[in-house]
């Protein structure tokens, strides 16, 4: 560590007090459950304490400075961009990030290609200028009238809906409360007539008790105007006590379908509210099915795992509410599906090959298919149809910032709309390589690696690595415009497309969840030995950083495999996977995980739980772990137990950082200011740990 200034903080004296669990005959010493209870003036005391002294060493990093005044400059010097795109009844609505605003605006404009109609609906800088208040989800009426919009304040996500007059701006009387919260989220799903909606309702006051009160959603009926004391039941009783509800709503609104989750595992069951009036399920979670559309004509469409890892679309008839009678009109492919859409004559698939994205058309009279040209080894995400055959999709890839395009068969090309991004980061002399490490049991396991051209591989290179490694969720080519701090300055960036993920399909996930999990450290911790043995980088140049289940990869790795890393960030990390799914959160995630009840799972969490796993006398690497008070999706205690037990244990004389805050949650609604603030501590930490010299770019 550099040199500091001033007075020096200490880090606080952490008391061990033993408490003993038992799990299936095995007896598991703790020495820091105490620090779970943050209510506890002990706990309390001990976390500003562990905060202030990093403070003071991240604010004494003598490059922390210039890396967050380089930081504003990439943000206030680039373009808004658009994004959560809806389009109801010819106009296309979004939420604009506009830097230095902490907070995204909710607009409409008439066309992606015409930035003159574009009208403010709700500004959310005016509305709370703290930069704490955040929109969870909007959802428009049929008619493009009215918008109903969840808000929550300081990243918590606990959201009520407010609905707001789309031509003025004007907040309507009703209030909907706890409609949104941290991982199960919600939503609303409007009546054809636009004067009432659907939404996931959480319970309320004394209808369970307080441990309850994060699970068991039910859907419920709200009509404009009246009080929300007297919505009405519609679904929900005989869900799971740890059920996800989105909707999806036909073009018309005529039909409603309740899309509901077993947690975060993957497992989807879908009812469906059509001319009837009656809830009528119509897939259940041993069918596989993990997304669902309507067509114009109001049939449906699903997405199929069953007896295949890459998925196929399948196709039931309007007012068809037999699953048996669905015929496949997509077949599995080498590429793995990843969301489809119905237009008029057609059906738009975006597909994973490996991690970079492509679109394939598919014409639903003959089966036929073309592909949409795109950005060469780029990701596609924001798709919205915008009637006939029409599409609007983003797209961009590692070197190059998000465009819009709209796209229809007749033009043969995309047309590049007014919604582009842009920056002043510059990647032009960059190249983006895909190479490949072998895991420990022979597996393949790719990385995307983003560095200057001409890097020389002699070994000294400063390199970060990262990845995530869970849920099904993939590792895409993303454009970063912070990333160009890193490259800048010499330094290497590696993306590993590990197991747990989707990239390959869902037995690429499969081979990372439950008791497979170890298969994800096992991938992470080959990409840094092959960074390693191909010249890249050694260990004394090589960092790992990861957030949430990320968190997780990093945590478990650096206890795995300490001799590799110089230097570990992890961001609202799980490190106790013994004691997680006591947390609201960490029960959604048994099924994602596994739980302690069962022995198998027991045995496999217990053997990679990094809290576990950290061993007395290690030279442990230097660890970054930042955490929020408000988190509802990973319990900060993890974080302060594994500060407590890395800085007990290590026998390197580096540092172990708790970083905690509050008023950011887990990171979704985050200010700005938020944003960049973690950003220059992150960057100054790996720039001062790896011993890198910050230059100014050239303007």
């Amino acid at each position: 560590m550099q040199s500091h200034t001033g007075e020096t903080p200490q880090l606080p004296n952490t008391p061990v007090i033993t408490v003993a669990n038992t799990y299936h005959g095995v007896e598991v010493v703790d020495k820091y459950q105490w620090l779970e209870n943050a209510d506890d003036p002990k706990v309390v005391q001990w976390s500003k304490a562990q905060s202030d002294y990093t403070r003071w060493v991240l604010d004494n990093i003598p490059v922390r400075e210039v890396i967050a005044k380089r930081l504003h400059e990439l943000y206030n010097q680039s373009s808004p961009q658009y994004y959560q795109f809806q389009y109801q009844d010819g106009m296309l609505f979004a939420l604009k990030d506009q830097p230095p605003l902490d907070q995204p605006l909710l607009i409409k404009m008439d066309s992606p290609h015409d930035l003159s109609t574009e009208q403010v609906i709700l500004d959310l800088n005016q509305l709370d200028p703290t930069g704490l208040t955040s929109i969870d989800f909007y959802v428009v009426s049929p008619d493009a009238r009215l918008v109903a919009v969840s808000l929550s304040k300081g990243g918590a996500e606990d959201g009520d809906v407010h609905i707001y007059d789309v031509a003025t701006g004007n907040k309507l009387s009703d209030i909907i409360p706890r409609v949104n919260g941290p991982t199960a989220g919600g939503d609303v799903a409007w009546t054809a007539d636009g004067f009432g909606f659907y939404y996931t309702r959480y319970p309320r006051d004394s209808e369970r008790p307080v441990e309850d009160i994060r699970f068991y959603q039910q859907v419920y009926f709200h009509r404009l105007g009246t009080s929300t004391e007297e919505d009405t039941y519609a679904i929900g009783k005989e869900f799971p006590r740890i059920a996800e509800i989105e909707f999806e709503t036909s073009p018309d609104a005529t039909h409603i379908l309740a899309i509901v989750a077993n947690g975060d595992g993957g497992e989807y069951a879908h009812f469906l509210l059509g001319s009837s009036k009656r809830w009528v399920q119509i897939t259940r979670f041993s069918d596989l099915i993990n997304k669902a559309k309507f067509g114009p004509d109001n049939a449906l469409y699903f997405l199929s795992n069953k007896n295949t890892s890459n998925g196929k679309i399948l196709h039931l008839h309007p007012g068809q509410t037999d699953l048996s009678y669905a015929s496949t009109i997509v077949t599995e492919s080498d590429a793995v599906i990843q969301s489809f859409h119905p237009t008029a004559t057609k059906i738009y698939v975006r597909e994973l090959v490996g991690g970079p994205s492509q679109i394939r058309i598919i014409d639903l009279a003959d089966g036929s298919h073309e592909f949409v040209p795109l950005m060469p080894v780029s990701s596609v995400w924001d798709i919205v149809t915008l009637g006939e055959d029409k599409i609007l999709f983003k797209n961009s890839n590692y070197l190059e910032p998000p465009i819009c395009f709209t796209y229809e068969p007749s033009n043969q090309k995309p047309v590049r709309s007014a919604l582009h991004f842009t920056s002043p980061a510059d990647f032009s002399d960059c190249e983006v390589l895909r190479e490949y490490a072998i895991s420990k049991d022979g597996t393949r396991v790719p990385m995307n690696i983003i560095r200057r051209k001409g890097t020389t591989l002699n070994g000294k290179n400063p390199t970060i690595l990262t990845g995530y490694g869970g849920y099904g969720i993939s590792q895409v080519p993303g454009y970063d415009r912070v990333l160009s701090i890193w490259l800048d300055n010499g330094g290497v960036y590696a993306e590993a497309n590990i197991r747990g993920g989707g990239e390959f399909g869902e037995d690429w996930h499969k081979a990372g969840n439950l008791t497979s999990k170890q298969n994800v450290f096992d991938d992470f911790a080959a990409c840094a030995q092959y960074l390693i043995d191909t010249g890249y980088t050694n260990p004394a140049k090589l960092a790992i950083k990861g957030g949430s289940n990320g968190g997780l990869l990093v945590s478990a790795v650096m206890t795995q495999h300490p001799e590799l890393f110089r230097a570990v960030v992890c961001h609202k990390g799980v490190h106790d996977m013994l004691r997680v799914e006591l947390d609201p959160n960490g029960e959604f995630n048994i099924t994602e995980f596994g739980t302690v009840k069962n022995p198998d799972h027991f045995r496999a969490l217990y053997a990679y739980s990094p809290y576990h796993n950290v061993v007395d006398g290690t030279y442990y690497p230097d660890v970054l772990l930042t955490a929020d008070e408000n988190d509802g999706r990973v319990n900060p205690s993890n974080s302060r137990k594994m500060t407590a037990r890395l800085q007990a244990a290590t026998s390197s004389k580096g540092h172990v950082l708790l970083r905690m805050s509050s008023g950011s949650g887990h990171g979704m609604g985050d200010a700005l200011s938020q944003r960049i603030a973690l950003q220059a501590d992150t960057y100054a930490f790996i720039f001062d740990r790896l011993g890198v010299e910050f230059t100014q770019p050239q303007q």
